[in-house]
């Protein structure tokens, strides 16, 4: 295993880890503001995690709707919780955040000829705010970030951790670690505000180290061991996201857990709303389901 990570290629990859790694703290959400969310009662008042999820999975349909990228949607919830964490938020005013956080992540992420009108996106989301209001909402939301809009995302990594021990599989045995399975499970903790607690580095390695034991991929312990080494993750961290991703993964899987809903949107969409839609971009896509592997 240790001949595949010398390779200039991979020595390249670690390179780009080693980089990651020092940045990882630098633009993420403040624990002790997401705890105080998450020990909040729901009286209708104050932000609670039940409410700060639902908007969350309404960023993942619309990303889903639009066909945007999964580092898309991890900025949009890298932005809602640094600021949620950072400022009290009525719940009445949580659709307009959202949605600029989203705005934000789609100008930052996607290409210039993909990004949506605000007027569209304000219609599709069905909210009654205006884009005046959206871009209030929006400036506020970049001078509480303090104009960080670069952050690192537990999606870099998972991207650079699949590529270094994906290489030490068999071309028979590749189809185990499928990428899109993984990027889903990500997507899906995301899902849950207990998981912007954790550093990008070890939710996704977490991703990875159990979805390596699912698939019984026994010889890449010794490359998940040397990435840990590197990340400079310890074991008790690992072990502590890995049994909360297995946890989260396995009601998401269940038929009691609310998955995004992009049904509104095909909705919005039809008839008049949608042949008053002249850009391309809205592309609907199925509700997001973790792929099964290859048998």
């Amino acid at each position: 295993m240790i001949e595949t990570l010398v390779t200039t290629e991979a020595q390249e990859l670690l390179y780009q880890l080693t980089a990651l790694l020092e940045q990882e703290l630098r633009c993420q959400p403040k624990a002790s503001g997401l705890r105080l969310i998450e020990s909040a009662h729901d009286n209708g008042l104050r932000m609670t995690a039940r409410l700060r999820d639902f908007e969350v999975k309404d960023l993942l349909s619309l990303t889903q709707f639009f066909g945007f990228r999964t580092e898309t949607f991890l900025l949009a919830v890298n932005f809602l919780d640094r600021f949620l964490s950072k400022m009290k938020v009525q719940p009445k005013h949580l659709g307009c955040v959202g949605l600029s956080c989203f705005y934000l992540a789609v100008k930052s992420s996607e290409e210039e000829r993909n990004v949506p009108l605000a007027t569209d996106l304000i219609r599709i989301s069905q909210y009654r705010f205006t884009v005046s209001d959206m871009m209030r909402m929006e400036k506020i939301v970049l001078e509480k970030l303090s104009w960080k809009v670069k952050a690192t995302t537990a999606f870099q990594f998972l991207q650079l951790y699949h590529s270094l021990i994906y290489e030490n599989l068999s071309c028979e045995r590749k189809k185990y670690l499928n990428f899109e399975r993984l990027e889903t499970q990500l997507k899906a903790c995301h899902c849950r505000i207990m998981f912007s607690k954790a550093k990008p580095s070890v939710l996704a390695l977490s991703i990875m180290a159990l979805e390596i034991e699912e698939q019984k991929l026994m010889e890449l312990t010794e490359a998940l061991e040397f990435l840990q080494l590197h990340s400079k993750i310890n074991s008790r961290d690992l072990t502590f996201w890995k049994e909360l991703v297995f946890k989260c993964l396995t009601e998401y899987s269940s038929s009691k857990c609310s998955k995004p809903n992009v049904q509104k949107l095909k909705w919005i969409v039809s008839g008049r709303t949608a042949r008053q839609l002249k850009h391309s971009y809205y592309r609907i896509t199925h509700l997001p389901t973790i792929p099964e592997t290859s048998s």
